[in-house]
């Protein structure tokens, strides 16, 4: 065959395989799926994408499977899938970190939102403000007094330099209008434990952390922080009651694609998500660790993080957190 003809069967096959994009995302998936997560097996976002994926599998006919990356606050897994070839087989499971470190990382391998397709948010938890049992602090207020009146001297623990508890808590004070001192840990464990040993007055940590201290009594709630009352401590106030007009501060969970991956593969990712959160078990599960089920359009979430990204960035310059 001559160059010409070469050519031209290439075309026709290139318009060929185009016109029948539709037919193959019908199709899909003809294989299993990966979830990639970005933090240590077993965690919150392990257990979520081990809920949703495997409630997915049985509607999707092939198995979704469920692969921990480990490392740099979620954004080596995050990477991973940013370059993986766009074809629906290989998803993210990303949290509220993904835009955490979009705000504090200098430089990263990916662009937060444009590297990727959202599928679905999955769910959304609060975190909360905890302090010891036998603490002078009896409520949030009480915190907020003693920092206005020692600016600086009130410390909080996080999980670490950068968290979303970090930047939640660096928030929570400019709203306030106080000052307090920020106590890095390596993780919640480790936060906990300094609690629990009298080293911080109190810490900002995710419901799942601190419940079980909380029901035996050793741990006191004094706030949560999202725009309601969390159902699992329907007693505890928010942060918003209790005078910090207007503060929202929840991490999430949710489903990614690469960029460029079909609309028609993101929209049937996108239903069976949505149809998965619709399972009781499902639904009772998220409560059981800490979050609250709810879906998304693809759109919704793209606004969603989006939005995010800028918020956390300009908490990031106020409060000048060295960049990573």
């Amino acid at each position: 065959m001559n160059k010409r003809l070469w050519l031209k069967l290439g075309t026709l096959g290139m318009v060929g395989a185009l016109a029948g994009l539709p037919v193959w995302a019908q199709s899909y998936p003809e294989r299993p799926i990966k979830i990639l997560q970005g933090f240590a097996p077993g965690g919150n976002a392990d257990a979520i994408a081990r809920l949703v994926g495997g409630e997915m599998t049985k509607s999707m006919g092939q198995p979704i499977v469920v692969e921990a990356q480990a490392g740099a606050g979620g954004t080596i897994a995050a990477a991973t899938v940013a370059r993986a070839r766009p074809d629906g087989y290989t998803l993210l499971l990303a949290t509220g970190g993904h835009v955490v470190a979009g705000a504090l990382y200098n430089t990263l391998p990916y662009q937060t939102v444009n590297s990727f397709e959202m599928v679905s948010t999955i769910t959304y938890f609060p975190f909360l403000v905890v302090t010891h049992a036998d603490s002078k602090f009896r409520t949030f207020r009480d915190v907020v007094s003693a920092a206005t009146a020692a600016p600086g001297a009130i410390a909080y623990g996080t999980a670490g330099v950068g968290s979303t508890h970090h930047l939640a808590g660096e928030l929570l004070a400019k709203m306030a209008g106080v000052s307090m001192l920020h106590v890095p840990y390596r993780g919640d464990s480790a936060s906990l434990t300094a609690l629990l040993a009298g080293d911080v007055p109190f810490i900002i940590a995710p419901p799942t952390a601190v419940l079980s201290n909380v029901k035996a009594g050793k741990l006191r709630v004094l706030a949560a922080t999202g725009p309601q009352r969390w159902p699992g401590l329907p007693d505890v106030p928010t942060v918003s009651e209790q005078g910090v007009a207007g503060y929202d501060v929840r991490s999430w969970a949710g489903l990614l694609a690469p960029a460029g991956t079909p609309r028609a593969v993101v929209d049937r990712l996108n239903a069976e998500t949505l149809k998965a959160l619709q399972v009781p078990a499902v639904k009772s599960r998220l409560e059981d660790i800490g979050g609250e089920a709810r879906g998304s359009t693809p759109e919704e979430m793209k606004a969603m993080v989006s939005s995010e990204l800028s918020r956390w960035a300009q908490v990031v310059s106020d409060s000048k957190i060295p960049k990573q």
